[in-house]
């Protein structure tokens, strides 16, 4: 082999092991070949700030929350991929989705909108109370969170 052949086949073999490295490092559920964050089927979509305190109010809607609605929307709201999307969010401030928007809802179930994880169904066994809680617990989140 002359040097020119040795070096074509360096360059092809270091290729190859980036092309390699690059592959696996995609796999990894972190990123994908193209640089976007890939996040695992049931994952938390966004961190929630936990506030200092909750209130009497917030801390039975947690409670309530945790029993309800985590299974979808995630612990402390932060939504599951593929799932439900999370509650902290601007799309849920107060000024586009009022407190009643929450009991209608649990209610009714909600045509999907803003997100594509499909329907939500109504909550069967919801009170109007527990979701006046819930939405105490989400509004204190939001607000720790800078959702006014």
């Amino acid at each position: 082999m002359n040097a020119k052949t040795v070096s074509i086949a360096v360059l092809g073999v270091a290729g190859l092991a980036v092309l390699g490295w690059f592959l696996a490092a995609s796999d990894d559920g972190k990123t994908t070949p193209t640089g976007t964050r890939q996040v695992p089927e049931g994952a938390q979509l966004v961190q929630v700030q936990l506030p200092e305190t909750l209130s009497e109010e917030a801390r039975m809607g947690q409670r309530a929350f945790e029993a309800i609605c985590a299974a979808c929307h995630g612990d402390n709201a932060a939504g599951r991929n593929g799932m439900g999307p999370p509650l902290v969010h601007k799309i849920y401030e107060p000024g586009h989705h009022a407190d009643a928007s929450f009991q209608l809802a649990a209610q009714n179930g909600v045509r999907a909108h803003h997100w594509n994880f499909g329907n939500m169904p109504p909550v069967d066994g919801v009170t109007r109370a527990d979701v006046a809680a819930i939405t105490t617990y989400v509004r204190e989140l939001q607000r720790a969170n800078g959702i006014e």
